[in-house]
């Protein structure tokens, strides 16, 4: 049970790694996605339960935390965004985080909608334009000990 535990959340923390790499890698010198291409639609919520039958401080932290995110990546700031994470980043894949999001230069982010709450999880689409085009990438949080945070 433990083992499959600890594959699950190494997986997630890929997801998660993955799709903040991604994040950046748009904002990098390359070829420009057609803004004429239409965003892929972000993936249906786990459940039924909506985020406008989110309890009210759910929804709250979790406009929050997304707001914190969107500024963090705005700012180019690994520090700020380390403190989102449920688990302690290590200083090293802080600094290549940094690394990568001073080589795109600046970004231009956003929320692109509104995140969608199902029990203790959440996600939240965050658009991403650079200079090598733009992204939407759905980010999945989680609330762990009370918190929501990003998971990985």
């Amino acid at each position: 049970m433990r083992r499959r535990l600890g594959t699950a959340l190494g997986l997630l923390a890929v997801v998660v790694a993955g799709g903040v790499l991604g994040l950046v890698s748009i904002g990098l010198p390359g070829p420009a996605r057609p803004s004429s291409d239409p965003p892929a639609p972000p993936p249906s919520p786990r459940s039924s339960t909506s985020s406008s039958r989110a309890p009210a401080a759910d929804q709250a932290a979790v406009a929050t935390l997304a707001r914190t995110l969107v500024d963090a990546i705005t700012r180019a700031d690994s520090a700020e965004f380390g403190t989102l994470t449920c688990k302690p980043q290590t200083a090293a894949a802080l600094k290549e985080l940094q690394a990568k999001w001073d080589a795109a230069g600046p970004l231009r982010v956003s929320l692109a909608g509104q995140p969608a709450i199902a029990g203790d999880d959440a996600t939240v689409t965050v658009r991403v334009e650079g200079t090598g085009g733009h992204k939407e990438t759905p980010f999945p949080l989680r609330r762990e000990n009370g918190r929501w945070c990003v998971p990985g």
